[in-house]
């Protein structure tokens, strides 16, 4: 019987290429993103662009509940470490602060100006400011490179601060990318510059998580391949290193529309990241 080999590394990581109205995003981000934003300015819940580092993009943005929060719920955008900022994103902080919980988005510095190893350092910095301004539990979820970001937040290599890493609940990595060595092979590499080295060092599945560690592992039952493998592929080794672990497809949902439920107080995917 033959065997199954990826040919195409470039399709086998492209998602707009295959998805049916792709070009919709990230426009259909953009202006419930800003809505949010300006309804929670308009009611001083939003606290826009503070600083958690000197580079420009060393910037987050924290959205409050309307009384004093349950907790910190921290959200790293994707755009596989090339693209996008926090601002595209601001409506999906709405489920949990809705529920009580404050949220953080930062945005960080992308390739090619900075390795990934240096994101994950800006990303740990970011949780740390956030995590002194909002006490109580934390909870770490991202969105596809945000995913790789978050889960790499909880192994025992990470750049937290120790008292913020015991703080943290769970984390949820959607559509996350733990392992970086497959990206070695497609075009976007020249602009990343991953190597051998930072793969071993970068990526979640490669690394123990820390003592404790609650992650769901979520994805869209509609991704490419390659993502779902990635999804199963971190809750399977960490549930072998003493994780505890989760692992869901949502049906009918593709690698953009996969993060909506984060908007919605009562989905799923908003419930399962604020669960005790």
């Amino acid at each position: 019987m033959p065997g199954h080999r990826i040919a195409d590394w470039n399709n086998a990581y492209a998602n707009g290429a295959n998805i049916a109205g792709s070009n919709r995003w990230p426009a259909a981000w953009a202006e419930p993103a800003q809505a949010f934003r300006d309804a929670l300015s308009a009611q001083g819940r939003a606290r826009i662009d503070i600083a958690y580092g000197d580079r420009p993009r060393n910037r987050l943005d924290l959205f409050l509940p309307a009384t004093a929060p349950k907790g910190l719920v921290v959200f790293i955008h994707g755009g596989y470490w090339l693209e996008s900022d926090k601002s595209t994103w601001s409506h999906l902080a709405k489920g949990a602060v809705s529920n009580g919980f404050a949220v953080a988005m930062p945005s960080y510095t992308l390739c090619p100006d900075i390795r990934i190893a240096g994101i994950v350092r800006e990303i740990g910095a970011a949780i740390d400011t956030a995590a002194a301004m909002v006490g109580g539990p934390l909870m770490l979820t991202g969105h596809s490179a945000g995913g790789h970001l978050a889960s790499r937040m909880v192994t025992t290599s990470t750049f937290l601060a120790a008292d913020v890493a015991k703080r943290i609940r769970h984390v949820v990595s959607i559509s996350g990318l733990h392992d970086l060595r497959p990206l070695m092979r497609i075009g976007m590499n020249a602009a990343l510059a991953i190597d051998e080295a930072e793969a071993l060092a970068e990526s979640p599945a490669l690394l123990r998580p820390m003592e404790g560690v609650r992650i769901t592992c979520w994805a869209g039952g509609g991704e490419r391949s390659e993502f779902l493998r990635q999804n199963a592929l971190l809750a399977n080794i960490w549930t072998g290193l003493g994780a505890t672990t989760c692992t869901v497809v949502e049906p009918d949902r593709h690698h953009y529309d996969v993060v909506d439920g984060l908007a919605d107080p009562a989905h799923a995917l908003t419930r399962t990241l604020i669960s005790e």
